[in-house]
């Protein structure tokens, strides 16, 4: 499965991002946390429902244990 999450450390200090974008998984759960709702954080931060599923997969995988390098790392540029 092709995964929507990238760590770059030249992006945002090297925390998890939604690909092609500057929107942090950290960004995303705090909206979810907050009370935002899917098609909210959709329309204030454009990101599809499945970028939003990939930043809750990312989550849940790494406090299930599993290993988070499998997620895309972008070569320094």
């Amino acid at each position: 499965m092709k995964t929507n999450i990238v760590i770059d450390p030249k992006i945002r200090f090297g925390k998890p991002t939604i690909a092609n974008t500057r929107i942090t998984v950290e960004e995303v759960l705090g909206a979810l946390a907050g009370g935002m709702g899917f098609n909210d954080i959709e329309k204030e931060y454009g990101l599809t429902k499945e970028q939003i599923l990939s930043a809750i997969r990312y989550v849940a995988g790494w406090i299930k244990g599993e290993e988070t390098k499998n997620y895309a790392v972008s070569p320094g540029r």
